[in-house]
């Protein structure tokens, strides 16, 4: 592989800081994550985020084809130029935010195998999507910052432990894979990097009604962490009313008083099947 600082004075081009670019130089790296990753000549790949090809290089040559994801439109002939170099024609480009893609509309025949190097301002919402999305995905290695990283694996009753934690431990079972230094990237990040697994359950626990509903009570629950959950999750953009949330709570056997930070997954989906039963009876619904 070129190096990314190469390639990138060659054509008078930076790493765009608003992207969060941090694009990964270490070709041992490159080859240590593939061994981790384990693919072979039938995996369908989605790479978010190829950037220059450091991953995208070698992941093409070990796997069927890889659909790789790419925002930045200064970056694709570059990728495209390195691709030749290596005469790989098993990568197909895409120019889009990869937000904007419904994974499904890529084709779900056969599922896919994600890899990306997320950008750091929008990990967060990146993995969501993939989480409602993830009947088209088998596994998924992304690289987040590690403080991130560290959210995304919390369990209950730590600080650490957050909206999306939550949400990801009811979808995928989630371990940890590797961490990366600063110097492994151009330019260097002032944090370290880790790679996380997530092996994406089924068959689904709840349909994709009570899904959205699920997502919603925890996105509720932790809009005011410090509050017990039925001052928490009483108003805000969901207009439940107390009386409503308690019921639900007193439904799903959970103490009123206990606030977000303590309950499990398991309570939480007990939550939402609750307040999707409490609903029935009341003029509430959910978008």
């Amino acid at each position: 592989m070129t190096h990314p600082g190469q390639l990138l004075r060659e054509k008078n081009l930076y790493a765009g800081k608003e992207k969060g670019q941090n694009f990964l130089a270490n070709p041992g790296i490159a080859k240590m994550i593939i061994e981790k990753i384990g693919l072979s000549n039938d995996t369908r790949v989605l790479e978010i985020g190829p950037g220059l090809g450091a991953l995208t290089i070698p992941i093409a040559r070990a796997a069927l084809h890889v659909t790789a994801v790419e925002t930045d439109a200064r970056l694709i002939p570059l990728l495209q130029q390195e691709l030749d170099n290596e005469n790989l024609k098993n990568v197909t480009i895409i120019h889009k935010n990869i937000l904007k893609i419904d994974i499904a509309d890529l084709s779900c025949d056969k599922k896919f195998v994600v890899i990306g190097n997320l950008p750091y301002n929008i990990s967060s919402q990146i993995l969501i999507k993939l989480v409602e999305e993830r009947r088209c995905i088998e596994t998924a290695f992304l690289m987040f910052q590690k403080e991130l990283a560290t959210r995304i694996i919390a369990k209950p009753g730590g600080r650490d432990y957050s909206r999306l934690s939550a949400v990801v431990q009811y979808a995928a079972d989630v371990s940890h894979v590797a961490q990366i230094g600063p110097s492994s990237f151009f330019p260097k990040p002032d944090v370290d990097s880790t790679i996380l697994k997530f092996d994406f359950f089924e068959p689904w626990i709840m349909n994709l009604e009570q899904e959205k509903v699920l997502f919603k009570v925890i996105k509720a629950a932790f809009s005011k962490r410090r509050k017990s959950l039925k001052n928490a999750m009483t108003g805000g953009e969901f207009e439940f009313e107390k009386p409503f949330i308690i019921k639900a709570l007193e439904l799903a056997g959970i103490d009123a008083k206990r606030r977000a930070e303590t309950l499990t997954v398991e309570e939480f989906t007990s939550l939402a099947k609750a307040v999707w039963e409490t609903s029935k009876n009341k003029d509430i619904t959910f978008h």
